[in-house]
C-alpha cells in the first residue's frame, strides 16, 4: 500500500512500526516522504498515494473523495506556527513592553510553507484582526528554507512550523506572533495541524486500526524508532527531535476525540464563513469518528 507523510520526527515516530512490518496483518507500506505542501497539492488534484498526511486546512477541497482518519494526525496545545522576523526589522510595541507590534508586518513579503496549510489559514485569520491594511506579497517556500531566507534578508518575515519552534533563536530571529497562542486564547481549543486521510474506496476501519496500533507501538517502544526518526529528521539534534515528538504526538494522535473534532469544525467553519475555504458538508468530517 502507498502512503505519503513528511520526514518530520512526529510522522516517522508515528509510522515507524507499520513501515517496519511490526503491526500484525497490516499491509507492507511503500513510503513517499514529502513536504506537506506537496501532499496537499496531490490530494487536491486527486494524485499521489491512497493514504497521505495533509493539512487540516486542505480538507474542504477533499472530503468528497477522502475520509479523515480519527488517528495518526497532529493536533495539540502550545504547538502553533510562529511568525518570525529579524530583530532589527521588528519595531517594539510601546503599549506592551517587550512585545513586537504585529502592524510591523503591514505590506511585508512573508514566506509561508503552503497556501493550503493550516499554518497559513491560521495566519490569515489572525492577520485579519491584527494587521491594518494587510500584508504584502505571500511567497510559498519549503518549510526548511524559510528561516534561512528571513535571516539572509531574502524575505521580510516567515511563518514557520515543525522544529522551527525550538531552533529559531539559533538563526538570530525574533518572534512576532504565535498563531497557536492566539487560537487557543480565542477558542479554548487545540490547534488542528496535520490530518491523515485515505481514499474513500479503501477499508477505512482497517486503516484506522493499523494506524492506531502503530501509534501505540511507538509509545510503548519509544527507543525502537530512534534511528529511523534521526535518519529522516531535518534537525538532527536528538534533544530537538525528542521535544518535537513530545509536542506533536499526543492523545489527539491516538484519537481525535470530542475536542479534536470540535477544533477542526471551529477552524474550518470559521474559514468557510470568511470565504477562505470552500463550503463543505461538515458531517463528512465525522465519517470515521467512531472507528
Amino acid at each position: 500500500m502507498n502512503i505519503a507523510f513528511s520526514p518530520c520526527p512526529n510522522d516517522t515516530f508515528v509510522f515507524h512500526a507499520w513501515v517496519h512490518g511490526l503491526i500484525p496483518d497490516a499491509p507492507e507500506l511503500e513510503v513517499t516522504y514529502a513536504d506537506i505542501d506537496k501532499t496537499n497539492g496531490w490530494a487536491i488534484h486527486d494524485q499521489g498515494p491512497e493514504v497521505m498526511k495533509i493539512s487540516f486546512a486542505a480538507l474542504p477541497w477533499l472530503l468528497e473523495r477522502y475520509a479523515l482518519l480519527p488517528c495518526g494526525g497532529a493536533l495539540g496545545r502550545g504547538c502553533g506556527p510562529l511568525v518570525l522576523m529579524k530583530p532589527d526589522q521588528a519595531s517594539q510595541d510601546t503599549e506592551a513592553a517587550g512585545a513586537i507590534n504585529p502592524a510591523v508586518l503591514s505590506g511585508k513579503r512573508i514566506a509561508v510553507p503552503s497556501e493550503r496549510s493550516t499554518a497559513y489559514l491560521l495566519f490569515r485569520l489572525w492577520a485579519a484582526q491584527h494587521i491594518p491594511g494587510g500584508v504584502g506579497e505571500i511567497v510559498v517556500m519549503s518549510f526548511d528554507e524559510i528561516m534561512p531566507a528571513v535571516r539572509d534578508g531574502r524575505i521580510d518575515a516567515g511563518l514557520v512550523i515543525h522544529e522551527a519552534r525550538f531552533t529559531y533563536p539559533s538563526y538570530g530571529l525574533a518572534l512576532v506572533a504565535d498563531m497557536g497562542s492566539w487560537w487557543e486564547a480565542d477558542t479554548g481549543l487545540p490547534i488542528p495541524l496535520g490530518a491523515i486521510i485515505a481514499r474513500r474506496d479503501m477499508d477505512i476501519a482497517s486503516l484506522a486500526r493499523w494506524t492506531r496500533a502503530s501509534v501505540q507501538y511507538a509509545w510503548a517502544h519509544p527507543e525502537a524508532s530512534q534511528a529511523y526518526v534521526l535518519e529522516h529528521a531535518q534537525e538532527m539534534d536528538p534533544d530537538v527531535v525528542a521535544s518535537h515528538i513530545e509536542l506533536y504526538v499526543n492523545t489527539f494522535t491516538g484519537n481525535l476525540g470530542k475536542d479534536g473534532y470540535a477544533a477542526i469544525e471551529a477552524l474550518l467553519g470559521r474559514a468557510a464563513k470568511e470565504g477562505l475555504v470552500p463550503s463543505f458538508d461538515m458531517k463528512r468530517l465525522h465519517d470515521a469518528s467512531e472507528l
